[in-house]
């Protein structure tokens, strides 16, 4: 859980944000069960994650796939060019942290200056996302799945 009264942009010598005390309720962390990146090598990489780690392919498309875990959690490789690709993979691969519910971790991550990028996503049976830029520089995302 993140705590409040936690340093939010604490500075290094870099780094000359103000700093902001974090005081909301927090926001619970399950794990992260999303992993999302961007390659300009889309075969090898699927090739790896299905033939070497032997990740069950849950869907593919031209220049998208996604594997699922033993544990219902998820790899998802998007080609270089991939149109969803295009908003988030910015700075490397995305890790999705679980949330009961991304709408309530959105107004408190906002609360402590965390800057949302985009729309929330969602699907049909239940899933929701929202990328945020974290103080290190990288986007993440929250992400809580069905009946949250």
């Amino acid at each position: 859980m993140l705590r409040r009264d936690v340093l939010v942009g604490a500075s290094d010598t870099c780094d000359r944000r103000p700093i902001r005390r974090l005081r909301s309720r927090g926001v619970k962390v399950h794990g992260v069960n999303w992993l999302g990146t961007r390659t300009h090598r889309y075969g090898p990489m699927v090739t790896f994650l299905r033939d070497v780690l032997e990740l069950e392919v849950a869907h593919e498309e031209p220049g998208f796939a996604v594997f699922r875990c033993p544990n219902d959690d998820l790899v998802e490789v998007f080609g270089h060019d991939h149109a969803l690709a295009q908003d988030f993979f910015t700075t490397g691969p995305v890790a999705g942290f679980e949330v009961d519910d991304v709408d309530a971790a959105k107004v408190e991550l906002e609360a402590a200056g965390i800057e949302f990028l985009g729309e929330r996503g969602s699907t049909d049976d239940g899933h929701a996302w929202w990328h945020f830029r974290a103080p290190d520089g990288n986007v993440y995302e929250i992400t809580s799945g069905p009946g949250a």
